[in-house]
């Protein structure tokens, strides 16, 4: 089994940062999902990938994939820079 740790990032429709410091404990997926003969939806027997841990910090994560005997990779979120102009800015 396979995990990747990353930073829940900002949602779109909001505008606070508010549920951005929490920590996700992802499983990755081992097998395609395929077409269901069916319903022609898609899916695939591995249900791991259903599971997904949150945790208040980077260190908490990384102590239950250790515990665990998970291997894990962490997906640093890059910082974010702000384009700072004037409103005059957007008539030149």
């Amino acid at each position: 089994m396979t995990a990747r740790i990353y930073q829940t990032p900002k949602n779109a429709m909001q505008s606070g940062k508010a549920k951005t410091g929490i920590w996700v404990l992802e499983f990755k997926p081992t097998e395609p999902k395929l077409p269901d003969p069916l319903t022609g939806w898609a899916g695939s027997g591995y249900t791991e990938e259903q599971v997904i841990l949150k945790f208040p910090s980077q260190d908490a994560a990384k102590a239950y994939a250790e515990r665990e005997g998970i291997d894990y990779t962490v997906v640093i979120t890059p910082p974010k820079t702000l384009k700072l102009q004037a409103y005059a800015d957007n008539f030149r």
